[in-house]
């Protein structure tokens, strides 16, 4: 009790510490990092950046487990302000050894292909829906081509196409946000994105070489994209004039 008794007994004075001119409150430093605005999103971040940035961002991801498996990131190829926008699949072994989209077997074929509409490889831009190769040249996860996508999305804006042609199933379906069968996307003419851009779906090169008899339909399709990107050319002319 006798401590209690001296306790009680103490001045207010006494037992209160001095507030000094150096006494600073424990909690600002908690309520600044309460309060100050978070760092941009990923996403936020890529939109906002210019081609050189945008390469070297691909180059340096880290955002999914490719990262570990590949030799490098694909960035892409071409003109940066083509009128015609190539979308494939994801990159695969030459690919991924020489740093280029399409140059392996089925690659080689595409060229021919452009050529077919009046197009050298070097007056469109070629990319894909993965920067980095899968494993076994496997389907892209879910999760690859969504974390992938932005720096996709950031191409189209900053490539500003007049049309888009998509080679493959996995182009198709991730672009049009679809698992629609390929065969039922072909024959006419999808938009993609805020700007409705003209989108035209084929077959991959890699599927031709396993069935040439259907070369047939790729020419149908490539004929399509070229009636499109005529029908934009058109409607372009018209607005300049009326304006």
């Amino acid at each position: 009790m006798r401590d209690v008794e001296d306790f009680e007994s103490l001045p207010p004075d006494d037992w209160i510490p001095p507030m000094t001119d150096d006494w600073e409150p424990v909690f600002e430093t908690a309520a600044d990092q309460v309060f100050t605005p978070s760092a941009p999103s990923r996403e936020a971040r890529i939109a906002r950046m210019d081609w050189e940035e945008l390469a070297m961002e691909a180059r340096q991801c880290t955002a999914c487990g490719l990262c570990a498996t590949r030799t490098q990131a694909v960035f892409g190829v071409g003109d940066h302000e083509a009128d015609w926008l190539v979308i494939g699949e994801a990159p695969g072994a030459d690919e991924d050894r020489l740093g280029e989209p399409f140059v392996g077997r089925a690659g080689k074929l595409l060229n021919p292909m452009l050529l077919a509409i009046g197009l050298k490889r070097e007056q469109v831009y070629i990319a894909n829906i993965l920067k980095c190769r899968p494993p076994e040249n496997r389907d892209p996860a879910p999760t690859e081509a969504n974390l992938c996508r932005p720096f996709l999305e950031r191409q189209i804006e900053l490539i500003r196409p007049r049309i888009i042609l998509a080679v493959g199933r996995i182009a198709a379906q991730n672009l049009l946000d679809t698992d629609t069968q390929i065969g039922k996307l072909r024959g006419r003419i999808h938009r993609f994105g805020p700007a409705q851009i003209p989108l035209v779906v084929t077959y991959h090169p890699a599927y031709l070489l396993r069935s040439p008899r259907e070369k047939r339909k790729v020419w149908d399709d490539l004929r399509l994209a070229r009636r499109a990107m005529t029908t934009v050319a058109g409607e372009s002319a018209r607005k300049l004039a009326g304006s």
